[in-house]
């Protein structure tokens, strides 16, 4: 699988780290403009529920409130 990464938009997690946004998930990847880019991700990815970490380079899911 493929996630799309939008790096405009900044997601923080409930420790306080700074990612962003997977904006779309699917098997093949389209032409982007920058700043978008495209990653290999998990399969069970989705977008608007993983957020990309620059810091470790690759998507993880968010955590509900609470945890």
């Amino acid at each position: 699988m493929k996630a799309l990464i939008s790096p405009n938009e900044k997601i923080t997690d409930y420790l306080g780290n700074v990612g962003e946004r997977v904006a779309q998930v699917q098997q093949t990847t389209f032409e982007v403009a920058p700043p978008l880019f495209w990653i290999d991700c998990p399969d069970d990815c989705v977008a608007d529920l993983w957020y990309y970490l620059n810091n470790i380079c690759q998507p993880i899911p968010q955590k509900p409130a609470g945890t």
